[in-house]
């Protein structure tokens, strides 16, 4: 690792665990939302956003928690209901725009939400522990010149039944990483520059633009490395996370989205908007098209501008 990235390292990446109580006294009349993104998740969002209520905003560390769905056709918003979350239904159409997948609905929040430091939460993770937002507004409260904090931490990966530590997180150690350290070397230090689980000030989130597939969150950190340089980023170990494990084929696809992002802030606009993969059928090689996301929705602070003319 170059020095000067280890000098950020050592003063980026291990944070305090500090007492939510003196996090409380620090908020010095600064807000806090956290937003959790939920499509068909019930079996999960009511053990992340339960934490959050019962704890956090109880305590006043938080002001409000809320749950966007986007269109779940199971009991997603309910549960997160009777969690205590504000539950928020992701709009077809907003502002002449369509606010498609997590980024949509990241995009879409702050459109609705109230807080100055905002918190990014996903809705499928176990174990969900309010000290994860919490560890997140850290760097917030205590550094004023920090403005995003990304999530750092282990993926294992269950492989018939057995916890294996570190062989998560494929498309991060197979193509994101690999992109970053030839493209980008200074995000080279985040652990796991893929995360969705993030803090920022919202003065910085309403600059950014938001893609609404795969791509979202190396474009995300592409995107704030430009607007605000390394040293107002930092990230937060949470410790380990635990999501859903995909197929090799649908990391390909997640892929082949993240890929897309990369290249075009790298100023190679891809030729191709499609994936083409293959599976045997039974009269041999099936193929299958899938088409790679690329949308993007403009900048929150920019809609103003946009209705105007």
């Amino acid at each position: 690792m170059p020095d000067s990235l280890a000098s950020w390292w050592r003063g980026r990446t291990a944070w305090p665990a500090v007492p939510v109580a003196e996090l409380v006294a620090r908020k010095d009349g600064q807000t806090v939302s956290v937003v959790v993104p939920a499509l068909d998740e019930e079996r999960t969002v009511e053990g992340v956003v339960g934490p959050l209520v019962d704890e956090l905003l109880a305590a006043g560390l938080v002001d409000e928690v809320v749950v966007v769905d986007g269109g779940s056709t199971d009991g997603t918003a309910q549960r997160a209901a009777s969690a205590g979350a504000r539950v928020l239904r992701l709009p077809e159409q907003a502002h002449g725009h369509r606010p498609a997948g997590k980024g949509g609905a990241l995009w879409w929040a702050q459109q609705q939400v109230t807080g100055d430091l905002l918190v990014f939460l996903d809705a499928d993770v176990e174990p969900s522990r309010a000290a994860t937002a919490t560890a997140l507004l850290t760097p917030l409260l205590l550094a004023p010149q920090i403005q995003f904090v990304k999530a750092a931490f282990d993926r294992p990966l269950t492989v018939d039944g057995v916890l294996q530590h570190g062989s998560g997180g494929r498309v991060t150690e197979m193509l994101a990483r690999p992109l970053l350290n030839a493209w980008w070397p200074p995000l080279s230090g985040f652990v796991q520059p893929l995360s969705g689980e993030l803090a920022a000030r919202r003065t910085l989130l309403s600059r950014l633009p938001f893609a609404t597939g795969y791509g979202l969150e190396i474009a995300m950190l592409v995107d704030v490395l430009a607007l605000v340089g390394l040293e107002a980023m930092t990230q937060a170990d949470i410790g380990e996370r635990h999501h859903r494990h995909h197929s090799d084929a649908a990391l390909g696809r997640m892929a082949a989205e993240v890929l897309a992002a990369a290249l075009e802030r790298h100023g190679d606009s891809p030729a191709g908007r499609e994936l083409v993969q293959f599976s045997r059928g039974a009269d041999g090689f099936d193929a299958a098209t899938w088409p790679v996301r690329l949308a993007v929705l403009p900048p929150v602070a920019t809609l103003s501008q946009e209705q105007a003319s």
